[in-house]
């Protein structure tokens, strides 16, 4: 008979705790439980008390058994279990001095027993599973007995360990030993993990939510270590029993899991073990229950017979009709997946019926859901039936009253034209999509706004002309900034739909007043949402158009009272001089940048600076020396160290560009000279410009010997 160790007496709780009605670990020795094997559990009277007369009145017994084991029999883990006892006797969280005396003792009176288990513990040492190697380490006790850490090898140790945490006061413990569940299983073994460490589980649900939830993660992925597919119901009830928490994280995360073990698990097991799973759940007294089991239904239904699918769809439709509104929004999230599994007869039947009473619900906060569902189901009805059963509802939901649902609305329109098709939506959406864009609510008009390029590219370029830019016009100056700015990041993409159909003239005449209005946005992150798109609008509409109507905006940007506006500008230019080249650049933004040297700000100075310094890769080397050098030459002499310090540092950066020739008469020269500049910062930057030259000359000029005029 094998005889059970108490895995959680040796936390500093379990003193005066009994023994709990479910045993983690049975040694597999046959070897009896050791008990608390503390020393005061060791008669010292008596070195041959009466647990030593019952080890060696088994000892024979002991040896046949582990005879019989192979040096792979290690499923149960009988030489662990055994050794197990010995090692949390002698290893908890005790100074090493407690541990030897401890040791001690415990070798003295399992004299008879030591052979046993280190003949027990050679199959572990042939074990590849267990190669942690954690520890006190020492070869004898005081007695003159094999120190058991020492015997073991150590390999042990940090399972006993984890196990032990399962119950530890401490949270992060137990949370470390949940996280490493895994671990613990392959050293039990698939059998053991089965009949022991699941049920263990199952009984000890009552922790903090942040263990919990590393529970409910981990058993999602333990199949593999409770013997394969062909068990993996036996993961299903401590998963039933998170799904019933308060927290709903948990909630979330062991739905997930359940959803994954039920993914694989053999149709016979889910008609088994999985369907009357979701109808407990489903009936379940509390409403964290009911609304785990709403996101079950689509895992369930395809394994069911024709009796359990209707007897199932009969019970959404009563989750859909719950008391709770946590529950009916489950159940209104969750329609869309389960309406998936159902089978095309009774999705135009019983799911219409179920959906149809969730977009009458008086809580704004199912109907807002239920928005979701129609863009699903619409995907899963046939045309005509979409237009019959979903447009309604999805032009009754854009005139809701809670501006959250037309909200939704907003947000979802798109995929909602994708799923009634092009033809109702230029018929009975455009006006619906109108009413948005003009909505009282802010937070309506940001989401129809941020959808305006996708529903244009639905609609032909009249009814956009007509409907919609009469919209974007009035949007472009909305009192709300976050409207504004939600327009600018999309409105550059309405330029190349419509432009390509009504051509470049009207649209200048129709959109571009709504561009120049965002560009000049009081509100910088409006005026940066359009820069960050003219490059694109540019290379679709072409050079004509940006020259005509863009290219002052540009410039003008440049000279922006917000710094990140003015950097933003200065890599636009760098991204148009890429698009149209170094010719065009060279005509149309070199003199307008180099004439804004001379601004009196130094603030502007510098961004025209940093200009140069972007476009110089991109011009090339000639321009660069007749155009761009001497302008930052000049600004060398500048009075604002400022000015000074990032000239150093755009000469440093044109030192791979131009020609060695050029940087030893003409950029050396300035950086020798900042080097002996007043300001403290100015020498640093030159000196490290000066540090950048001479590198570069010993690696490109090895034998020069400028590079060691320079380097003295």
């Amino acid at each position: 008979m094998l005889s059970p160790i108490n895995t959680n007496v040796f936390s500093p709780k379990s003193g005066d705790q009994h023994m709990p009605s479910h045993l983690l670990l049975q040694a597999s020795f046959g070897l009896p439980s050791l008990g608390r094997m503390s020393p005061q559990s060791v008669e010292a009277h008596s070195p041959m008390s009466s647990r030593l007369a019952a080890l060696a009145q088994q000892q024979e017994k002991q040896q046949q058994q582990l005879r019989s084991l192979s040096s792979l029999d290690l499923g149960s883990c009988a030489s662990a279990a055994g050794a197990r006892g010995l090692l949390s006797a002698i290893t908890g969280e005790e100074s090493p001095p407690k541990i030897k005396e401890k040791a001690t003792n415990v070798a003295s009176s399992t004299v008879v027993a030591s052979s046993t288990i280190e003949e027990g513990l050679k199959h572990l040492r042939s074990s590849e599973r267990f190669v942690i190697k954690v520890g006190y380490k020492g070869s004898t006790c005081s007695s003159g007995f094999r120190n058991p850490m020492a015997m073991v090898d150590e390999p042990l140790y940090p399972i006993a360990i984890l196990i032990d945490e399962l119950k530890n006061e401490d949270i992060h413990l137990r949370l470390n030993s949940i996280r490493r569940l895994s671990t613990i299983a392959r050293a039990l073994g698939e059998e053991r993990t089965r009949k022991e460490l699941i049920p263990f589980l199952s009984e000890n649900n009552d922790d903090d939510d942040e263990v919990l939830l590393a529970m409910a993660e981990e058993l999602g992925v333990f199949i593999p270590y409770v013997g394969g597919v062909e068990y993996a119901h036996v993961l299903l009830p401590p998963l039933e029993t998170l799904c019933t928490v308060e927290e709903t994280c948990v909630r979330d995360k062991a739905v997930e899991s359940l959803c994954r073990i039920g993914a694989q698990m053999k149709e016979s097991d889910l008609v088994d073990w999985f369907i009357p799973l979701v109808k407990r759940l489903a009936a379940g007294e509390w409403f964290t229950a009911r609304v785990s089991s709403c996101g079950l239904f689509h895992i369930a239904y395809p394994s069911a017979s024709e009796l359990l699918k209707a007897e199932l769809r009969s019970i959404y439709g009563q989750l859909c009709q719950d008391d709770m509104p946590m529950v009916r929004r489950s159940a209104a999230s969750n329609l869309g997946k389960f309406a998936a599994t159902v089978e095309p007869s009774h999705l135009k039947t019983d799911i219409m019926s179920i959906f149809e009473d969730l977009t009458q619900d008086d809580q704004d906060s199912v109907r807002l859901l239920a928005v979701e569902g129609c863009a699903a189901l619409g995907k899963l009805l046939e045309p005509q039936d979409c237009v019959a059963h979903i447009l309604p509802v999805i032009v009754s939901f854009s005139q809701d009253k809670s501006w959250r649902v037309r909200y939704m609305v907003a947000n979802q329109l798109y995929e909602l034209c994708e799923a009634v098709g092009p033809e109702p939506t230029r018929a009975d959406l455009v006006p619906a999509y109108v009413r948005l864009l003009r909505d009282n609510e802010a937070e309506v008009r940001i989401a129809a706004a941020g959808k305006v390029t996708k529903f244009c590219r639905i609609l032909n370029a009249q009814l956009a002309i007509q409907h919609i830019l009469p919209c974007v016009k009035e949007l472009s100056s909305d009192s709300s900034q976050h409207v504004r700015s939600a327009l600018a990041s999309v409105i550059m993409g309405m330029a190349p739909v419509l432009g390509k159909v009504i051509g470049i003239d009207l649209l200048s005449q129709s959109l571009l007043p709504a561009i120049v209005e965002l560009a000049e946005d009081r509100h910088w992150r409006v005026r940066l949402a359009i820069i960050e798109y003219i490059p694109l609008l540019a290379s679709q509409l072409g050079v004509r158009f940006f020259d005509d109507k863009l290219g002052a905006l540009c410039m003008q940007w440049l000279e922006d009272k917000v710094y990140s506006i003015r950097d933003a500008a200065a890599n636009n230019l760098k991204r148009l001089a890429e698009e149209f080249g170094p010719e065009w650049a060279m005509q149309h933004i070199i003199p307008q940048v180099l004439n804004m040297i001379n601004n009196p700000h130094y603030l502007y100075r510098m961004t025209i600076l940093h200009a140069i310094s972007l476009l110089a890769p991109v011009m090339g080397s000639d321009i660069t020396c007749q155009k761009l050098l001497p302008v930052v030459i000049n600004a060398s002499k500048d009075r604002v160290p400022n000015i000074k310090f990032n000239v150093a540092k755009v000469l440093q950066s044109l030192i791979p560009i131009v020609e060695h020739s050029v940087v030893e008469q003409t950029i050396r020269p300035t950086l020798v000279e900042l080097s002996e500049d007043p300001d403290v910062d100015v020498r640093f930057f030159a000196g490290l410009a000066l540090q950048v030259f001479t590198c570069r000359c010993f690696i490109l000029y090895p034998a020069n010997d400028s590079a060691g005029t320079v380097n003295r």
